[in-house]
């Protein structure tokens, strides 16, 4: 029980770090080999970016964890406790709602990459594993989204209002 408390509360830091790593690194010996060897590979540059676009959607979820994402405050400051929690809510739903529509839509495209065999420019492998980043980043989205909205209903009962939490990496 302690692990899944642990990877709950970690699973996106962690993620993150290491794609930031990964990114970091690679990026790092792209720039050696083009201006100290004169040549560069493609797998580098692509891996790197699509590891991007996974750090991306992690990045998403995370801030959908801790409360930092991005909102519009200014009703939510005038408002009592209670209505805070209410407007909590129904941006939740409005998040689980979009989040369900994307993973939706995005499995198509991963769908069809899968069936007719689209390959990346450089690694020559099926995009799939490169499209799949985005309903992989939406379902962490919509479990989170879940997680914040169980908590919002807690706070209309408490009659307290959950703030932002920690930043991501203290």
């Amino acid at each position: 029980m302690r692990l899944l408390r642990e990877i709950n509360a970690k699973f996106e830091i962690w993620l993150m770090l290491w794609l930031y790593g990964y990114i970091i690194v690679v990026v790092a010996i792209e720039v050696i080999r083009r201006f100290g060897l004169d040549f560069s590979s493609l797998w580098g540059e692509e891996t790197a970016r699509y590891m991007f676009v996974y750090l991306t959607w992690i990045g998403a979820a995370a801030a959908i964890k801790n409360r930092t994402h991005i909102r519009i405050d200014l009703f939510s400051n005038v408002l009592p406790p209670r209505g805070k929690a209410l407007l909590n809510i129904f941006a939740t739903l409005c998040a689980i709602t979009f989040a369900c529509f994307a993973i939706y839509l995005s499995f198509d495209a991963v769908s069809v990459s899968f069936r007719f065999g689209s390959v990346t420019d450089g690694l020559r492998i099926t995009k799939a594993w490169f499209l799949i980043a985005v309903p992989f980043g939406f379902s962490l989205v919509l479990w989170r989204s879940v997680q914040s909205f169980f908590i919002d209903l807690s706070d209309i009962r408490t009659g307290t209002v959950t703030e932002k939490k920690e930043t991501l990496f203290n």
